[in-house]
């Protein structure tokens, strides 16, 4: 058991160093940076709570996010978006119904850009976005080759990356970390770090 639970390691480890960042990265953080608005983040499934989290991990570090679940978007909450917000969508297939449908609401309502997180461009997601963060062909470690792990793993880390560089363009401080996560043991530590 210890053998199989190093190989999908190994697997979720490899799906990371495979990404392959082109110049869509740079554009990406380029775009959220001059985004005159709010970050939506967008998926369903297991590529729903990568979203949200992804939303939570970009408020924490000064970029302001919000997750909108397809569902929701399609039942009124879609009316929240403007021509100055950036969507974010996840769907590692770039083929998943509710976030395609989310997406062209959001390009019909004029939103300033989409950047679509997938496994290709040639996706309808990748076909949708306005900037494409290509995850590549993951291989799924299940052994149905089914369950998203993998591919989840490797949206997170990416989402993390560009969490973390674009807090680093912005100069955020420990006392900006503190006035945005005040609870906790982080809350207490970044206060204690900005004194």
């Amino acid at each position: 058991m210890k053998e199989r639970v190093k190989k999908i390691l190994d697997a979720e480890a490899r799906a990371i160093e495979n990404i392959a960042l082109g110049d869509s990265v740079e554009k990406a953080i380029q775009a959220i940076l001059n985004c005159k608005g709010k970050l939506f983040t967008t998926g369903i499934g297991k590529a729903g709570y990568v979203a949200r989290k992804a939303a939570s991990t970009f408020c924490t570090t000064g970029t302001p996010s919000v997750f909108i679940h397809p569902g929701d978007a399609s039942h009124g909450d879609i009316g929240v978006v403007s021509n100055q917000d950036i969507l974010l969508a996840y769907s590692n297939s770039g083929k998943t119904r509710e976030v395609i449908e989310t997406t062209r609401f959001c390009k019909h309502l004029g939103i300033y850009c989409v950047i679509g997180m997938c496994a290709s461009e040639q996706s309808p997601l990748g076909e949708l976005s306005d900037i494409v963060l290509e995850l590549g062909d993951i291989k799924e470690p299940c052994p149905l080759g089914l369950t998203p792990t993998a591919s989840t793993t490797a949206m997170i880390a990416l989402s993390d990356a560009i969490a973390l560089v674009l807090m680093e363009e912005l100069h955020f401080s420990a006392a900006d970390f503190a006035a945005r996560h005040h609870g906790g043991y982080l809350g207490e530590k970044s206060r204690a770090d900005s004194q």
